[in-house]
């Protein structure tokens, strides 16, 4: 089992960031272009406790890939957490969390995440998958506030 965590601050409200993160089709605005972030289907308004959502995303190694993920819980305006049903990894469980603070907000992404194949998953981690998880959530830290300051003008 692996994690991965980052906290950011951003100098926008919670509730414009809760707007934005809990609208699944945001997703697409901050992932790297080279990962082809497509929803199947309409697109969902608003996420809720029990929502199934599917993807299609081009995976180093693997190419394009189905990603299913349910929405397990969620607290409106502060969290919510969604997991892989089927997809590329073994496990994945990502929370999302925002807390307010003095002029802006506090946004943590807590991943935990296995890999399949063993052996081969563990190499596959050190080799390639570990660092390009890191440059997916790099590039979301330093696409939201663009994003979201963008919004408020």
């Amino acid at each position: 089992m692996y994690s991965l965590s980052q906290t950011q601050t951003l100098s926008i409200p919670p509730a414009e960031v809760w707007k934005f993160i809990s609208l699944p089709s945001n997703l697409n605005l901050i992932t790297p272009p080279d990962m082809e972030f497509q929803i199947i289907g309409d697109p969902p308004t608003r996420i809720f406790a029990g929502q199934l959502i599917e993807y299609r995303v081009k995976v180093p190694v693997l190419g394009k890939t189905s990603w299913l993920t349910e929405i397990k819980y969620m607290e409106e305006g502060v969290s919510f957490v969604d997991e892989q049903r089927v997809g590329p990894y073994k496990l994945w469980i990502h929370r999302h969390v925002i807390e307010p603070l003095d002029g802006g907000t506090r946004m943590t992404d807590d991943i935990r995440y296995a890999l399949p194949y063993g052996l081969l998953g563990r190499l596959a981690h050190f080799m390639f998958v570990r660092r390009n998880l890191n440059r997916i959530f790099q590039y979301r830290k330093e696409k939201l506030p663009r994003i979201l300051q963008g919004s408020r003008v």
